[in-house]
């Protein structure tokens, strides 16, 4: 950290919002080096436990940062296929990952896991620090937070929420479509036996898919009810005497709920930025999109969003990231951002006990027994399937590779760094002049092979960037991806 002649501390970036984005995204920049500091408003963690899990593409991107283990360490594998406006099937068969399987861990885990991660690779975490203004010029971004301290970036990240106050302070447009319903959710005890609540639970949820109770260990269950009404102020959570109400309207009883941990409610809005970037500014997990959380994508979106971002701002910090590099970020990820806004609209349609929703969830109930259909809905709900525009060529191109075995051992195992990498089958290809910023490995892989793949160059987020086995054409691909070749 340094500091300019006014006292004022200079980072190279501020991330605002301690959550598994901007944890994530702390932890992809300490890897490269770059000096940031995470500002978070909240004292201490809160304990909410929104998200629940990670999908496969989640678990990959632990697996290539080599954080995995630690999160298999914290809770079970799960695979429900499908899992797409409550309809559950079986896992398909053929999709595209060696991680066929998503993993139930509670977020607080998931937030702790991350912030252990990022203060290891040397991040420093500000906890009860409030960003109350911010303005930028040419050369960098000034932070002003609530308690007067001035802080002055190089670059800032908005990973701070719906109510993003970043993307206030942009003044970027947020459009999309209002809540029309509301949940309300909540872990709290209760004293009913469990075969009440499971004859209860069964019951009703023949028409309401809105309601669960979900045991999570050490007495404590998660409530999820569907509400009375969309709530005037939706910032204010609700009370216990509400989920009772509820509770007995739909199922007769209330199951003795008592010592709530937390209570929070939410409802089927989906709205998204219009823009990602604004100069040295830019927006990540939800302070750029919100949606429901049907199909769980909500944490998963936002990790990836900062996997995405990460080794792009570290380039653009460190000098080397060619024109065009950062704003590839909105390029990229503002498409996949609005295709989960589509569909979690789809599935709370589906959610619905009207007789239209029910006939249409019985009809795509029948198409999920289809493989391909499955496989289709399976793949954009865990985001496997996702594919950045990068142009014609080679159908890997614009993927991310799954995991496959090579001589030097597993893929992913190679991309802990979080570098650029070459695997080059035959040996005949460079990186010469990059390689500051791409690891070169050489060696055939069957597995490749089999993809059709004679020589392929991944990113650091693990998509592809070239197939091929032209010099020529690689060194062109450095260029456009990781700058001009060091002197």
């Amino acid at each position: 950290m340094g500091s300019v002649g006014n006292g004022v501390d200079v980072v190279d970036v501020v991330v605002v919002g301690a959550g598994p984005t901007g944890l994530m995204l702390a932890a992809e920049l300490r890897l490269h080096g770059v000096d940031v500091v995470v500002l978070e408003r909240l004292a201490e963690r809160s304990g909410q436990s929104r998200g629940r899990g990670l999908h496969a593409r989640s678990v990959e991107i632990m697996d290539q940062r080599g954080l995995l283990d630690r999160f298999l360490a914290e809770g079970g594998k799960f695979e429900v296929g499908g899992f797409f406006g409550g309809i559950v099937t079986p896992w398909p068969e053929r999709l595209d990952t060696a991680h066929r399987y998503g993993l139930s861990v509670p977020q607080p885990a998931t937030e702790r896991l991350l912030e252990e991660r990022a203060l290891e690779l040397g991040a420093r975490i500000r906890r009860g620090s409030e960003v109350v203004g911010l303005g930028q010029d040419e050369d960098g971004v000034d932070v002003l937070l609530a308690d007067g301290t001035r802080l002055r970036s190089r670059y800032l990240v908005g990973c701070d929420g719906g109510r993003s106050t970043v993307r206030g302070q942009l003044g970027v447009g947020f459009p999309g479509e209002p809540s029309t319903v509301e949940t309300l959710l909540g872990d709290m005890e209760l004293t009913a036996d469990p075969q009440t609540v499971a004859a209860v639970v069964e019951e009703v949820r023949r028409t309401q898919l809105r309601f669960g109770v979900i045991p999570l260990g050490d007495g404590l269950h998660r409530i999820v009810v569907p509400a009375a009404g969309v709530a005037e102020d939706r910032a204010a959570a609700p009370t216990l005497e509400e989920f009772r109400r509820q509770l007995r309207k739909l199922g007769g009883t209330d199951f003795g709920v008592h010592s709530p941990r937390w209570l929070s409610r939410f409802g089927d809005a989906t709205r998204q930025a219009e823009r990602y970037r604004v100069g040295r500014v830019l927006l990540a997990g939800d302070a750029a999109h919100v949606h429901p959380p049907t199909g769980g994508q909500g944490l998963n979106l936002g990790v990836q969003d900062a996997f995405n971002l990460g080794w792009k701002l570290a380039g653009a910090v460190a000098g080397w990231a060619p024109e065009g590099l950062l704003d590839s970020y909105h390029a990229e990820r503002h498409p996949v951002g609005a295709r989960v806004l589509r569909n979690t609209r789809a599935q709370m349609t589906l959610l619905g006990t009207e007789p239209g929703p029910t006939a249409l969830r019985e009809l795509l109930s029948e198409l999920m027994d289809f493989e391909e259909v499955n496989r289709y809905v399976t793949g954009m709900i865990t985001a496997v399937d996702v594919r950045y525009d990068l142009g014609e060529g080679h159908g890997l191109l614009g993927r991310r590779l799954r995991d496959v075995q090579l001589g030097q051992g597993r893929l992913y195992g190679l991309m802990h760094g979080g570098r650029g990498l070459l695997l080059d089958q035959a040996g005949g290809l460079s990186v010469e002049g990059w390689a500051d910023r791409v690891d070169h490995v050489v060696g055939v892989s069957a597995e490749l092979r089999d993809l059709g793949v004679p020589s392929v160059l991944l990113r650091p987020d693990g998509h592809v960037a070239w197939v091929g086995e032209d010099q020529q054409e690689l060194l062109g691909r450095l260029r456009e991806w990781f700058g001009a070749a060091a002197g």
